[in-house]
């Protein structure tokens, strides 16, 4: 797989004109895939994780398990997984991920070894210190070798203990996921309570994966969470198709005015990006939902919404792509936390959809989308739309490209953090 950090092709033209129509399965969930292989990491026996995501941030998770004394056996549609037996030391290089960073500080501090975490430089920049704060507070041994509250990071693993913890959690909501995993490893209990959680249908899928893997997780108030003595044990376990990645040929469907079934896609699934095929619904798409899969046909008339998104922060740049062909204004709130991903992603949106020719207000904490385009024909200009090294900025600027002539996506290969064959299954429904 090639690593969209190491290796830039030429700028990719998006094919404009014509209907998205057909069917297609998105690639394994990401989410999920990191959040198996961490617990496969922290459990007691091993673990089978069955179609796991195949793309560069869970390429590097799993070649950090092998750093980290993992037995890994990759037998193509299934990941065998075998727990250190004993202390170890070891880098562990993150690439660009952000999750496998948070996850494995945390988890890491549970571990028995001598450690160190790194990562791109851009990760460098990702911020750690509330779970840092939290994880010290409740005895662990960790040392920044670089900024404070950044990786590098050099951990004394086996030194997480239990207890009573606040967690600051405004910027991520992956600093708890992070924290109550590696308090299930221990097996000494902890009590936390949490101060403003952005993403909580995210914390929701780390509530289940526990579940999955042996752990026992209360949540007696929405703010608090107190994980049980009970150790983690492996698991049998298949990842779902991924939510965030159905979305988008969900969106183009409802840009373009054609018909995409999306199969491997429940209602009923934890995946908080769910709630953004209701929005399309909102929007004025048709969306049907049937077991394990959904069809969603545009109408050819979309309108603009005012939308808290903080529950599904990652389908901001989508919804701003196709709020660009809607009649009004949409208005995307309480998403500052946006500005620490792998881009600035309200700048990111921001810049690029002025670029072709939107206009947008970019404030503090979200976008206002002009869809100046929901009745009129977009410019025809040659232009070429900047990615910023982050896989959803490139996604959703490709969507807006299937309506609006002469767009060029540079660096397209950033699409394999989390969507390997994006750009094979877009051709695929404009044919």
């Amino acid at each position: 797989m090639t690593d969209s950090h190491s290796k830039s092709i030429d700028p990719r033209p998006v094919a404009v004109g014509g209907q998205a129509s057909g069917a297609l399965r998105p690639p394994s969930s990401k989410s999920l895939t990191q959040r198996y292989y961490n617990l496969a990491l922290l459990s007691e026996g091993p673990s089978m994780i069955e179609s796991p995501l195949r793309s560069e941030d869970c390429r590097h998770f799993l070649d950090g398990l092998r750093v980290l004394g993992c037995r890994v056996e990759d037998g193509g549609d299934r990941v065998a997984i075998e727990p250190p037996s004993g202390s170890g030391h070891g880098t562990v290089e993150c690439g660009a991920s952000g999750t496998m960073m948070r996850l494995l500080t945390a988890s890491l501090c549970a571990l028995p070894g001598s450690w160190r975490l790194d990562g791109v430089p851009r990760l460098r920049e990702r911020p750690l210190a509330p779970l840092l704060d939290s994880l010290r507070h409740l005895g662990s041994s960790l040392t920044e070798a670089g900024a404070a509250g950044h990786v590098p990071i050099e951990i004394e693993g086996g030194t997480l203990g239990g207890g009573k913890a606040v967690l600051d959690a405004r910027e991520s909501s992956q600093y708890v996921s992070a924290l109550l995993m590696a308090a299930a490893a221990t097996g000494e209990g902890l009590d936390l309570r949490v101060e403003g959680d952005a993403s909580r249908p995210y914390v929701d899928l780390t509530l289940a994966a526990l579940e999955r893997f042996g752990a026992s997780v209360a949540s007696p108030e929405p703010d608090r969470f107190v994980v049980g003595p009970a150790r983690l044990v492996g698991a049998r376990i298949a990842v779902e198709a991924d939510a965030s990645s159905a979305c988008y040929p969900a969106a183009a469907a409802a840009i373009t005015g054609g018909a995409v079934t999306i199969e491997g896609i429940d209602r009923s699934s934890a995946q908080g990006d769910v709630a953004f095929l209701n929005l399309l619904a909102t929007m004025g798409a048709d969306v049907h939902w049937n077991h394990g899969s959904v069809r969603v046909e545009g109408t050819g008339g979309l309108r603009a919404v005012d939308e808290d998104l903080s529950a599904i922060p990652d389908q901001v740049p989508t919804l701003a792509a196709v709020a660009s062909f809607a009649e009004g204004t949409t208005v995307i709130r309480n998403v500052a936390h946006l500005r620490l991903k792998e881009s600035d992603r309200l700048t990111a949106m921001a810049t690029e959809l002025r670029r072709v020719g939107v206009p947008v207000d970019e404030r503090a904490d979200g976008l206002a989308v002009e869809g100046c385009w929901a009745s009129g024909d977009p410019p025809d200009d040659p232009v070429t739309v900047q990615t910023w090294d982050d896989h959803r900025i490139a996604m959703s600027c490709a969507l807006v490209g299937l309506r609006r002539p002469g767009l060029s996506i540079a660096r397209p290969e950033v699409v394999a953090k989390s969507y390997p064959d994006f750009w094979e299954d877009l051709d695929r429904l404009m044919k």
